[in-house]
């Protein structure tokens, strides 16, 4: 058993207006060493697979079809093995 955590981030070029939202609240409330912020979502899930590299093609694949607009987002995997104890 794997478990994959996602980041799904929008690609540099796409404008964020949550983003943009975000770091004005955040500078109004005193935080002006922040220079940018930009939002995205974050997915954890479990894989029953035999191999890391085959939870992370069920991992890819899940995210190409569905986690991620691949027009306009980015992602990033990483996979762990669970270890039972």
């Amino acid at each position: 058993m794997f478990k994959a955590r996602i980041t799904v981030t929008l690609r540099p070029s796409i404008l964020d207006p949550q983003g943009k939202a975000s770091h004005h609240a955040l500078t109004e409330l005193g935080f002006t060493s922040i220079s940018s912020v930009r939002i995205g979502k974050f997915i954890e899930m479990d894989i029953a697979a035999g191999s890391v590299d085959a939870a992370r093609a069920q991992a890819e694949e899940a995210c190409t079809k569905l986690l991620a607009n691949q027009v306009m987002e980015d992602f990033h995997i990483d996979i762990d093995e669970i270890v039972s104890t």
